[in-house]
């Protein structure tokens, strides 16, 4: 009898999951990330960017009974997710699972979300769609971990459609041969290129939508008939042999489903307390502790030198010349020299960083010269996202301070109350103060509405003259 595959192994165990297998911890989280993710695509929405995805999905997408967070033009099932989707990383703000880097909850909240608007699904459907999704997702990303950022790929769109087909699926009450055949189909549909980390186009805000719509289609699809191969992930054209195909090891396929259910991956995951790239948060935290308690005056210091892991040179740190001088916010926000220039002159790093006039300040980008980095051969890998500054004065003094493990993480958590201060933030862009506060009080008793579509709505519902945008 031949051996299951990974995405046979993961359809087994999907297909029956009931909110009451999760772990209350796990259950409690998956809350507040979805609540999080809602914040950051509504956010999202005042950008830009927003209003180039809200134009292009109504232009594509056509009405449906599903709603854009913030502003609540009626989509298409799938437009609406890919909106949404798209949405909660226009500010680079959104939680990270630290080991495979794989952004996982703005996909899996936007496509629970607008489900359960089709399908009138409860609050315990989307918790656990959303929680399972996402799950999927870290498991894939860590049978190769780095091994897709240093080829180029985003984790984000090459991993979550494959949460997102299995979240789908799970609330289309998929059998697990069907659930298998939307995981072989959306394998075709995942993509991620990060080219645009060259010149700081947005691109990369779209791979979250893209797997929210992605995983959706290929549900739907899987239940209407359409095939695709059980061996998606390690097969011999599969997402690893082809995406990876000169690593100097093979992926450990076998940790994609080893202790399903007993061993949460997505436990590893954090949240952002600062809208940049995950891997510079530490070096943030350390930086701004430094300017609180010496009263540094920037345009004294001498230098700002900072050790590294090597995973992360290509991903924040070079080519010099681009990280200091970034094109666009979104350049920017993978920057670490421009980054901690930033919060050292402007002395905090929110949702007004990176504005046209910061990234084009004399007195940060003087700065932006002066921030070294070095590779530290004892610095953790991406399972513990570290960080240490060493700053210099011209009169020779020296300061350092280490941040062992970012704020938002399991090891360093946000406080409830920081991360329901940054919904508020992130949600004022769109929502009254009143509208906010319904918001968070129906995704914290989530569980217990018997439509969570009631949520996306609530979330959809800004007043006319509130926000920034």
């Amino acid at each position: 009898m031949t051996e299951p595959t990974a995405s046979e192994r993961l359809a087994r165990w999907a297909a029956p999951l009931a909110y009451e297998d999760l772990p209350a911890d796990v259950a409690e989280a998956t809350k507040l990330r979805i609540l999080d993710s809602i914040g950051l695509a509504i956010a999202g929405s005042a950008t830009p960017f927003g209003d180039a995805v809200r134009e292009a999905a109504q232009a594509y997408g056509g009405a449906g009974p599903a709603h854009v967070f913030g502003t609540g033009e009626p989509l298409a099932t799938g437009a609406a997710a890919f909106t949404n989707g798209a949405l909660s990383q226009a500010l680079e703000y959104d939680d990270t699972h630290n080991e495979s880097i794989v952004h996982m909850s703005g996909p899996s909240t936007a496509a629970a979300l607008a489900m359960a608007e089709a399908t009138g699904a409860s609050g315990k459907a989307v918790i656990t769609a959303a929680a399972l999704g996402s799950e999927i997702a870290c498991r894939i990303g860590v049978a190769a971990p780095q091994a897709f950022h240093k080829r180029g790929f985003h984790p984000t769109g090459l991993f979550s459609p494959f949460g997102c087909a299995y979240l789908a699926g799970r609330m289309l009450d998929l059998p697990p041969e069907r659930l298998t055949l939307a995981a072989g189909i959306v394998g075709s549909f995942a993509a991620g290129l990060l080219q645009c980390w060259v010149d700081g186009t947005q691109s990369k805000f779209l791979h979250p939508g893209w797997a929210a719509q992605s995983g959706i289609a290929s549900a739907y699809l899987a239940r209407a008939g359409a095939t695709g191969p059980s061996a998606v992930l390690e097969g011999r054209f599969g997402l690893f042999a082809s995406h990876i195909q000169d690593g100097p090891a093979g992926p450990d396929i076998a940790r994609i489903t080893m202790r399903l259910g007993e061993h949460w991956e997505s436990r590893g995951a954090s949240f952002k307390p600062y809208p940049v790239a995950h891997v510079i948060h530490p070096y943030i935290d350390a930086l701004l502790r430094l300017r609180a308690e010496h009263g540094i005056d920037p345009a004294e210091i001498e230098a700002i030198d900072c050790p590294v892991a090597a995973y992360i040179v290509p991903i924040v740190c070079e080519p010099l010349a681009e990280k200091r001088r970034p094109n666009t916010d979104s350049h920017g926000r993978v920057s670490l020299a421009y980054t901690l220039a930033e919060a050292m002159v402007r002395g905090r790093i929110g949702r007004d960083a990176y504005a046209p006039s910061s990234l084009t300040d004399p007195s940060i980008l003087a700065l932006a010269d002066r921030v070294h980095h070095r590779v530290d051969m004892h610095f953790p890998g991406p399972e513990q996202f570290k960080g240490e500054v060493r700053i210099t004065l011209r009169d020779g003094r020296h300061f350092e301070a280490v941040e062992e493990h970012n704020r938002g993480s399991a090891a360093n958590p946000m406080a409830l109350k920081d991360l329901i201060a940054k919904f508020e933030e992130n949600a004022s862009a769109r929502l009254s103060a009143a509208q906010s506060a319904l918001v968070i009080e129906a995704a914290m008793t989530l569980e217990r509405a018997p439509r969570a579509g009631d949520l996306a709505r609530l979330a959809a519902e800004a007043r006319p003259g509130v926000g920034t945008a």
